[in-house]
């Protein structure tokens, strides 16, 4: 477990290099926004989350699989990110902010999106009026 890191993980260095690379930027974790999003872009009024399937409890994905030892304290635990989600995403629309959230499996896995349309959603998302999206995989 004490390899498992919160923030800078692959899949965030992976759309932070895209996003930049195409001209856009952002800052990072800011403490003073709900859930300290993974990327604040200011200008957008948008922020991005990415989710790992495990960590957040990603629904009807092929990533998340329940424990089978400990399995009370995964459930509770994974119920408990999936609860503090909800809100800090109502918080943060109720602050005027859009909300994109990436989920681990569109970038990889069996049925991941081709990288460069994921890039693409979510340059769709940050030129769009939409408040909120998810990006999941082709499952």
């Amino acid at each position: 477990m004490s390899a498992i890191h919160s923030t800078d993980t692959k899949p965030e260095l992976k759309i932070r290099k895209a996003l930049f690379s195409r001209g856009y930027r952002y800052r990072l974790y800011i403490k003073n926004l709900p859930g300290k999003p993974d990327l604040v872009l200011s200008k957008y009024r948008a922020v991005i989350f990415i989710h790992g399937c495990f960590w957040h409890g990603h629904e009807n994905c092929y990533l998340y699989k329940q424990p089978q030892s400990n399995s009370a304290f995964w459930s509770a635990k994974i119920e408990r990110n999936r609860i503090r989600d909800r809100k800090v995403t109502a918080e943060l629309l109720e602050r005027g902010w859009r909300v994109l959230v990436i989920w681990e499996c569109s970038i990889r896995g069996r049925y991941h999106l081709p990288f460069d349309e994921l890039i693409s959603e979510v340059e769709s998302f940050l030129h769009s009026q939409t408040i909120y999206k998810e990006i999941r995989s082709r499952e």
